[in-house]
């Protein structure tokens, strides 16, 4: 059961990364090209919509809107980018995992910009 889950993992893991080959991709509407990045950058963002620390509630964001959001990024892209995509990350990941350091931080600094957006609305609220 246990390598079931670690197969579909890899398997999500391999999605979401095809999701992010293909949001590059000219032949994208521009709307599922924002819902791609939106959804690329929350699955592989370190910092989660409910912290992992709290009981149950903390992996419902990783057990349930993820998966979704790439159900939804899926249908808004064409598929025949998505079957090329999909050929290109599964050759990535066979390889290692994909490490892109400007993306991660560019995620980084759009959580730090929302964090300061709410403590300055939390000030002016307080005022």
């Amino acid at each position: 059961m246990i390598e079931g889950w670690k197969r579909r993992a890899r398997q999500l893991e391999a999605e979401t990364y095809a999701i992010y080959l293909a949001y590059r991709d000219p032949r994208v509407p521009w709307y599922a090209r924002l819902f791609a990045v939106c959804v690329v950058g929350y699955a592989f963002s370190p910092i989660d919509l409910i912290p992992d620390f709290i009981p149950v509630l903390g992996y419902l964001d990783d057990l349930l809107l993820v998966p979704l959001g790439i159900v939804l990024a899926l249908r808004m892209i064409p598929p025949t980018v998505m079957a090329e995509c999909r050929e290109k990350a599964q050759e990535v990941v066979a390889q290692g995992k994909p490490v892109n350091r400007a993306a991660a931080v560019v995620i980084i600094a759009i959580w730090v910009l929302l964090a300061a957006l709410v403590v300055v609305l939390v000030v002016r609220i307080l005022e």
